[in-house]
């Protein structure tokens, strides 16, 4: 794929490297990236030939968050609106409020969260404002050990973006979340490591080849559709308000991939041998 802030490959293993590509600027975040980031996961991502994606940035920064040099509301929103929150919900997907109101980060966010594949955060150098919110979505976060990530936005007068709100506390708990918002303090890479927010320090030559043994073994031998359900079932039921509704869940994930998958799983499991899944990630059976 050709894009202009973005670099798209994917390999042989299905493995995909999704490269934010405007090194001279950072690769500072820009609407026209957020509009790529937007096709990728939403399409391309979702090819059945793609198993798992390993997102990073060109030259020694990760993003270095919105570029602000943009003229007019550099957010691209629309500042003659004036929603109330009622109507806002009533319609925040029709215009003008889709495109005037809605957090064009937070779009990016949710197309990442809805992707039914694993998705790797290679942090390689600084990652500040939606450049530290985007990486929330995506399912592992391994840094760089020159890497710096921060919430800066009380440092802007704006708060907190992206969906970040709940992914953050979920990711590092209410109390790290508020502080690290509260002090838009830029984090060190072993701050984020002992906060949890990465899972894991690497020498910067040694990152990019981590993460891609890791997406590997993820996917490897694995069922797509096995992988995507267990994705939706973690992040929904680690809030969902009881048990009862992990058990509903999982008994529908566990009747279609008993059925499904789950059949040369078992078969292949017995006969000592490698599965061979034919599922597909695109065709995931609804459970929710």
């Amino acid at each position: 794929m050709t894009y202009e802030t973005l670099d798209w490959t994917v390999d042989h293993d299905g493995i995909a490297t999704l490269t934010l590509n405007r090194p001279e600027a950072l690769n500072a975040f820009t609407l026209t990236m957020a509009r790529e980031l937007l096709d990728v996961f939403l399409t391309h991502a979702r090819n059945d030939a793609v198993r798992a994606v390993v997102v990073t940035g060109a030259g020694r920064a990760f993003c270095a968050g919105m570029d602000l040099t943009a003229e007019g509301n550099v957010f691209g929103l629309d500042e003659s609106l004036a929603p109330t929150p009622e109507d806002f919900r009533a319609a925040y997907d029709e215009p003008p409020y889709a495109d005037g109101i809605r957090d064009t980060g937070g779009k990016v966010t949710l197309a990442i969260h809805a992707l039914p594949k694993p998705v790797i955060a290679a942090i390689n150098g600084p990652a500040v404002g939606i450049g530290a919110t985007m990486t929330l979505a995506m399912d592992l976060r391994l840094a760089s050990t020159k890497s710096r990530i921060g919430f800066v936005f009380g440092r802007l007068g704006i708060v907190p973006e992206a969906c970040s709100s709940w992914f953050l506390p979920r990711i590092v708990g209410i109390q790290q979340a508020l502080e690290w918002v509260y002090s838009a303090d830029i984090l060190t890479a072993e701050q984020a490591h002992a906060g949890r927010l990465v899972r894991s320090l690497h020498e910067p030559d040694d990152l990019l080849p981590v993460a891609y043994d890791l997406a590997r073994s993820f996917v490897r031998d694995r069922s797509p559709v096995a992988l995507g359900l267990a994705k939706q079932l973690l992040y929904r039921n680690s809030a969902a308000a009881e048990p009862l509704e992990a058990h509903l869940t999982d008994s529908l994930a566990m009747f279609w991939t008993s059925i499904g998958d789950g059949k040369e799983g078992v078969a292949a499991f017995l006969e000592k041998r490698t599965p061979r899944f034919t599922g597909k990630a695109s065709d995931l059976p609804r459970i929710l």
